[in-house]
């Protein structure tokens, strides 16, 4: 039988060990950081900082969707192809004549369409998360093709509101980081502090218990995959503004940007457990390795194996740390 003072030891002892894998991932992107700029001095420019910035805020809208997916036990293969086709019928809205802020709220309400099938699928249809959302990136990648015959959609127009969503700027910040930080705080406070946010990890860490627990389990569910369908067609709303064309290949591979984030950040695959705030330093890091990588010269074939890898070390310790 264990003394009050062993007890206590070993509790000591646990401490420095929770406290890195908490700090883990913010200490794994202060070195990454100091390595790049070691390498390549540019990296720390202004200009290069911000433009670093405005292309994680794209990964990182989806990766805080993907959050909530990932903590109730599920994943979302269809972002990339949510946000494809979300783009492709608001530039076509507007390209018809459509007034550019109707055609953005468009987008969205469709990415909360496309997210809720989803759901619908996994709950009511019983299937599982990694086969549903995997046929339905397949289908809203087909409808964004047959959509746009494989053409991009160009000629969208000059309209001020919609240039200003991805280029323009507030303050000197790129306009796409502000609405990284404005649904980063709004999201942190849905999943952290608000009752929906509970009722989700309660659902990742037993789905039996929450039922049993009075937990509308369909319901969360269905808005949890609305909410990745949202935050896909809001990155997809900034990328075709930056761009100023809609492409029917938009948004190819995001999902495993967006998992990788989320992945490294610490929340677990097993489900029950994860930080947004988390979220946003994995997006950071992923985001600082793209940037870091292209800065070096490195060829973007080496870059998919060293993401992939990155993946796999992310994965590996998740495993370590839940046993």
């Amino acid at each position: 039988m264990l003394n009050k003072e062993t007890m206590n030891d070993k509790k000591e002892s646990r401490i420095p060990k929770d406290a890195l894998g908490k700090l883990g991932p913010l200490l794994a992107l202060v070195v990454m950081v100091i390595l790049v700029t070691i390498l390549n001095s540019n990296f720390i420019s202004p200009t290069n900082l911000l433009n670093l910035l405005r292309q994680v805020s794209t990964n990182a809208l989806i990766a805080f969707g993907m959050t909530f997916v990932i903590i109730t036990g599920g994943i979302d293969l269809s972002v990339g192809s949510t946000l494809a086709l979300s783009s492709v019928l608001m530039a076509g809205a507007i390209r018809a004549g459509v007034d550019p802020f109707l055609a953005m709220l468009l987008a969205a309400i469709v990415g909360l369409i496309l997210g809720s099938i989803n759901g619908l699928l996994i709950t009511k249809g019983k299937m599982a998360p990694f086969i549903a959302t995997l046929a339905t990136m397949t289908v809203y990648r087909g409808l964004t093709l047959v959509y746009t015959e494989g053409n991009p959609i160009t000629g969208i127009g000059d309209s001020f509101l919609f240039k200003f969503v991805g280029r323009g700027y507030f303050f000197g910040i790129p306009f796409p980081v502000v609405m990284m930080v404005v649904s980063f705080a709004f999201l942190y406070v849905l999943l952290h502090k608000m009752t929906f946010g509970r009722k989700t990890f309660t659902i990742g860490g037993n789905e039996k218990a929450s039922f049993i627990a009075g937990i509308k389990n369909d319901r969360i569910k269905i808005g949890i995959y609305a909410i990745s369908g949202l935050m896909a067609s809001i990155s997809g709303i900034i990328i075709t503004s930056r761009l100023n064309s809609a492409q029917p290949t938009a948004g190819n591979a995001y999902e495993m940007d967006a998992i990788a984030s989320v992945v490294l950040s610490g929340t677990s695959l097993a489900a029950g457990r994860g930080k947004l705030s988390g979220t946003l330093i994995g997006a950071l890091i992923i985001g600082t390795l793209n940037n870091g990588m292209n800065l070096l010269g490195i060829s973007s074939f080496y870059q998919q194996v060293v993401k992939g890898i990155v993946i796999i070390i992310a994965v590996l310790l998740d495993r370590k740390n839940k046993k």
